[in-house]
Protein backbone atom coordinates (compact mmCIF):
# COMPACT_ATOMS: atom_id res chain seq x y z
CA UNK A 1 0.00 0.00 0.00
CA UNK A 2 1.24 3.24 -1.26
CA UNK A 3 1.58 6.85 0.74
CA UNK A 4 -1.75 8.47 2.51
CA UNK A 5 -2.89 11.43 -0.33
CA UNK A 6 -1.70 14.45 0.65
CA UNK A 7 -5.56 15.39 2.58
CA UNK A 8 -5.01 12.47 4.49
CA UNK A 9 -1.87 13.68 5.83
CA UNK A 10 -3.19 17.37 6.25
CA UNK A 11 -6.01 16.18 8.06
CA UNK A 12 -4.20 13.57 10.17
CA UNK A 13 -1.78 16.20 11.30
CA UNK A 14 -3.91 18.91 12.12
CA UNK A 15 -5.99 16.84 14.24
CA UNK A 16 -3.07 15.41 15.94
CA UNK A 17 -1.52 19.25 16.37
CA UNK A 18 -5.31 20.49 17.49
CA UNK A 19 -6.13 17.82 20.40
CA UNK A 20 -2.10 17.88 21.77
CA UNK A 21 -3.40 22.04 22.06
CA UNK A 22 -6.45 21.89 23.12
CA UNK A 23 -5.46 18.89 26.14
CA UNK A 24 -2.61 20.86 26.95
CA UNK A 25 -3.82 24.65 27.15
CA UNK A 26 -7.12 24.99 25.96
CA UNK A 27 -6.74 28.73 24.72
CA UNK A 28 -4.19 27.48 22.22
CA UNK A 29 -6.31 26.14 19.95
CA UNK A 30 -6.98 29.36 18.72
CA UNK A 31 -3.94 29.90 17.02
CA UNK A 32 -5.50 27.87 14.27
CA UNK A 33 -8.50 29.61 14.01
CA UNK A 34 -9.13 32.83 11.62
CA UNK A 35 -11.32 35.92 12.48
CA UNK A 36 -14.24 34.46 11.53
CA UNK A 37 -14.34 30.42 12.18
CA UNK A 38 -17.59 29.19 13.45
CA UNK A 39 -18.19 26.76 16.15
CA UNK A 40 -21.28 24.51 16.69
CA UNK A 41 -20.88 23.16 20.49
CA UNK A 42 -23.65 20.51 21.20
CA UNK A 43 -26.11 23.26 19.10
CA UNK A 44 -24.70 26.22 20.76
CA UNK A 45 -22.83 28.53 18.05
CA UNK A 46 -20.27 31.10 18.25
CA UNK A 47 -18.75 32.70 15.96
CA UNK A 48 -14.88 34.55 15.52
CA UNK A 49 -11.67 33.23 17.37
CA UNK A 50 -12.74 35.46 20.58
CA UNK A 51 -15.40 33.42 21.21
CA UNK A 52 -14.58 30.23 20.26
CA UNK A 53 -11.46 30.51 22.11
CA UNK A 54 -13.57 32.04 25.19
CA UNK A 55 -16.09 28.97 24.96
CA UNK A 56 -13.40 26.30 24.89
CA UNK A 57 -11.81 28.15 28.01
CA UNK A 58 -15.09 28.43 30.00
CA UNK A 59 -15.78 24.58 29.82
CA UNK A 60 -16.55 22.89 33.11
CA UNK A 61 -13.31 20.67 33.97
CA UNK A 62 -9.88 20.97 35.31
CA UNK A 63 -7.81 18.08 32.90
CA UNK A 64 -8.91 16.32 29.74
CA UNK A 65 -7.55 13.44 28.04
CA UNK A 66 -8.41 12.81 24.01
CA UNK A 67 -7.76 9.41 22.30
CA UNK A 68 -8.30 9.39 18.75
CA UNK A 69 -9.96 6.13 17.83
CA UNK A 70 -10.96 6.61 13.96
CA UNK A 71 -10.49 9.70 11.30
CA UNK A 72 -11.53 10.29 8.40
CA UNK A 73 -10.56 13.03 5.74
CA UNK A 74 -11.87 14.22 2.17
CA UNK A 75 -10.33 16.61 -0.47
CA UNK A 76 -12.50 19.21 -1.46
CA UNK A 77 -13.64 20.70 -5.16
CA UNK A 78 -12.37 24.37 -3.51
CA UNK A 79 -8.77 23.07 -2.70
CA UNK A 80 -10.38 22.62 1.21
CA UNK A 81 -10.47 19.57 3.59
CA UNK A 82 -13.04 18.53 5.37
CA UNK A 83 -12.01 16.26 8.26
CA UNK A 84 -13.59 14.19 11.11
CA UNK A 85 -12.47 12.56 13.92
CA UNK A 86 -13.92 9.93 16.36
CA UNK A 87 -13.08 9.98 19.82
CA UNK A 88 -13.10 9.21 23.06
CA UNK A 89 -12.80 12.16 26.27
CA UNK A 90 -11.89 11.88 29.54
CA UNK A 91 -12.76 14.85 31.69
CA UNK A 92 -11.57 14.97 35.84
CA UNK A 93 -13.08 11.95 37.06
CA UNK A 94 -16.14 11.31 34.63
CA UNK A 95 -16.79 8.01 32.95
CA UNK A 96 -15.07 8.00 29.20
CA UNK A 97 -17.31 9.40 26.61
CA UNK A 98 -17.67 9.49 23.04
CA UNK A 99 -17.52 12.49 20.87
CA UNK A 100 -17.41 13.70 16.57
CA UNK A 101 -15.45 16.38 15.73
CA UNK A 102 -15.22 17.33 12.57
CA UNK A 103 -12.98 20.26 10.82
CA UNK A 104 -13.25 22.31 7.52
CA UNK A 105 -9.68 22.93 6.88
CA UNK A 106 -8.40 25.93 4.40
CA UNK A 107 -4.78 27.20 3.62
CA UNK A 108 -3.98 30.35 4.12
CA UNK A 109 -0.58 32.28 3.54
CA UNK A 110 0.50 28.08 3.50
CA UNK A 111 -1.02 27.65 6.95
CA UNK A 112 -3.82 25.03 7.12
CA UNK A 113 -6.35 26.98 9.18
CA UNK A 114 -10.18 25.51 10.63
CA UNK A 115 -12.79 27.76 9.18
CA UNK A 116 -15.74 26.33 10.62
CA UNK A 117 -15.93 23.08 13.53
CA UNK A 118 -18.33 21.06 15.01
CA UNK A 119 -18.88 18.79 18.32
CA UNK A 120 -20.99 16.98 19.37
CA UNK A 121 -20.82 14.12 22.57
CA UNK A 122 -22.10 10.75 21.06
CA UNK A 123 -24.86 10.19 23.47
CA UNK A 124 -28.10 8.95 22.32
CA UNK A 125 -30.97 10.84 22.35
CA UNK A 126 -34.05 8.72 22.65
CA UNK A 127 -36.39 11.29 23.81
Amino acid sequence: MGDKPVWEQTGSSFIQHYYQLFDNDRTQPGTSYIDVTCLTWEGQQFQGKAANVEKLSSLPFQKIQDSITAQDHQPRPDSCIISMAVDQLKVDEDPVMGFHQMFPLKNINDAWVCTNYMFRLALHNFG
